[in-house]
Formats: C-alpha cells, sequence, structure tokens
C-alpha cells in the first residue's frame, strides 16, 4: 500500500481507477439533489433539522427541500403516508446517502452535537474518509462524513484502499476545537451515494460500462465502488442485503438522485451510451432519466459546482 504524495497528487488521482472502455463521464460529474420518500413529513423535518442541522429551503404541503448553510437543495423529501419503515436487513436498492461537510472540524462539531442531543451514530474511520451513520425516522440509512486530504489517500496500484476502521472519536471531538454546532454549514454537499445489489456483476455493467463511472476499489468484501475525476467513489454497491425483496412504491425509498454533468452535451452522451447499452432512458425536460436493476433512478442533469 502507498500513500499519494503531494507532488505526484494530481498526476496520480488522474490515474487511479479503471476506466470504462467505452464512454467515460467527465472528471467534473458530482452527486446532485437527492429525493427520498417517507411517511410522516413532520416527524422527518423534526429529524432533519434538529438532529441533522439542515435548514427548510422550499416547503409545499407534501414536499420540502433541505440544505445547508447559504446553499442550494441537498436533500427533497415527498410524503407518502404510511409508507412502510425500512427493514433491519434492508432492502434491495437505497442503503444511504452521505453528506459530506466541508472538514474533519466540521464533523467533530457534528459528532459532538449528537452527544449532547442523545442520538447514537455509528463510526468508522475509511481511511479515505471519517464518517458517521445515522438512520432517519423510517430507517433510511444516512452517513456523515469528512474526507482526509486527497493525498493522504492510499492506493493498492491504481485502486483507491478503503477499509472500515475503528474511528477516534476523541481525536475527532478534539478537532472540533470547542466550538458548537450551529448545523450544515457552507460548503456541505451530498458526497456520494450507496446501493444494495444483488450482483457486482450487474452493478458494473450499469454504473461502470452504461453510466461511465471509473471502477475504483474492488478489494472490499462484498463491494464495488465507482466515481469520476479520481474521488474515492460517487456510487458505492455492496451485495450485503442480497436475496431481500426489492423496494416498492409502498416502502420509504430513494425516488431518484442527481448526478450532475458540467454541458449539456455531456448528458445528451451519458444518456445515449446507457441506452446503446440496453437501459431504458426517459426525457425529463432537459434532462435524463435511467433507473438500475433494483430501481434506482439517476437523473443526469446539466448544473455547475455550487
Amino acid at each position: 500500500m502507498s500513500v499519494i504524495t503531494s507532488d505526484v497528487m494530481t498526476s496520480e488521482l488522474m490515474h487511479v481507477g479503471i476506466r470504462p472502455t467505452g464512454y467515460r463521464l467527465p472528471d467534473e460529474a458530482r452527486v446532485g439533489l437527492v429525493r427520498l420518500q417517507v411517511s410522516d413529513l413532520s416527524a422527518s423535518l423534526t429529524y432533519y433539522t434538529g438532529v441533522l442541522g439542515l435548514r427548510v429551503v422550499e416547503r409545499e404541503s407534501a414536499v420540502a427541500v433541505l440544505g445547508a448553510e447559504g446553499g442550494c437543495g441537498l436533500i427533497e423529501l415527498h410524503e407518502r403516508r404510511g409508507a412502510r419503515h425500512v427493514p433491519r436487513r434492508g432492502l434491495l436498492g437505497f442503503y444511504h446517502f452521505a453528506i459530506l461537510l466541508p472538514d474533519r472540524a466540521a464533523l467533530g462539531r457534528f459528532a459532538t452535537h449528537l452527544r449532547e442531543v442523545g442520538v447514537y451514530a455509528a463510526s468508522a474511520d475509511h481511511l479515505v474518509s471519517e464518517a458517521l451513520y445515522l438512520a432517519d425516522p423510517d430507517g433510511l440509512g444516512i452517513e456523515v462524513y469528512a474526507d482526509r486530504p486527497r493525498e493522504q489517500w492510499p492506493t493498492n496500484g491504481r485502486e483507491i484502499a478503503m477499509a472500515t476502521e475503528p474511528l477516534d472519536l476523541r481525536a475527532l471531538v478534539g478537532a472540533a476545537g470547542g466550538e458548537p454546532w450551529t448545523g450544515m454549514p457552507a460548503g456541505t454537499t451530498i458526497g456520494h451515494v450507496h446501493f444494495h445489489v444483488d450482483t457486482l456483476r450487474e452493478a458494473e455493467a450499469f454504473y461502470h460500462s452504461a453510466l461511465g463511472l471509473d471502477r475504483v476499489a474492488w478489494s472490499y468484501p462484498g463491494a464495488l465502488f465507482f466515481s469520476a475525476g479520481g474521488y474515492h467513489h460517487h456510487v458505492g454497491t455492496n451485495t450485503w442485503a442480497a436475496g431481500a425483496p426489492v423496494a416498492t412504491r409502498e416502502d420509504a425509498r430513494l425516488l431518484e438522485w442527481e448526478l450532475c454533468l458540467p454541458q449539456a452535451a455531456d448528458v445528451a452522451a451519458a444518456a445515449a451510451n446507457a441506452a446503446q447499452a440496453g437501459y431504458d432512458v426517459r426525457d425529463a425536460g432537459a434532462d435524463r432519466l435511467i433507473t438500475d436493476p433494483w430501481g434506482m433512478t439517476v437523473r443526469l442533469t446539466q448544473r455547475s459546482k455550487p
């Protein structure tokens, strides 16, 4: 295992991962808004604002958009009264979405806040990042994390090395410098999405060959990770819920997630590649919608970075 040093960081990050043999998404691709179906919008808003520290950007009767300080919407909640809670084992499809904080100090402040409000979170050190894991009132998975500097990401050849190791919570809280948590700070984004799948072969066919993401980590047990631009992952897939049913319209679930591309031509090219690979592509105005084999719909959209 090696660590990318700062003097070679740019050139090395451009060469990590395995590129698709055909179409490849632009390096600037990123995850945008995630849309979720929840059973009780009021209960969800209490959690997403009071526990996560998000702010309501827009609100209608059964839909609410939430974001961080001074930013655009990150999460859109759609109420379906009585939607079923996610079972403990999970369902095929959605596993979690991940909120990326701008720095380690912010994650330390968030960890302190969770302790103060009495909310339990699992934790992990993934080598490339430090993460806290929660579930909303419907059992939908949420990761809140901060990346380590890219020059510190370990690699095994072309693979970005990731693991799940104990998180040093004491050091993380210390990084906050005693500053209080005041909500999701400016610069917060959706860093990645992660899905339960039947087989990694099918996941590779969709996210690597059809959608055009690089394979970047393939040695993690039961999982396969994909990204654009040398990131450690924009999409994670795993077989940890293999054999479970696929989420239905009656379940709390992910409705869709945005993959933001820099140009309208990129949207058209990615959609054309997916269609050529045999996947159904639907028009949604200037956007294109494509659904993976487990019901996860990606919205290809042109949107610049915030």
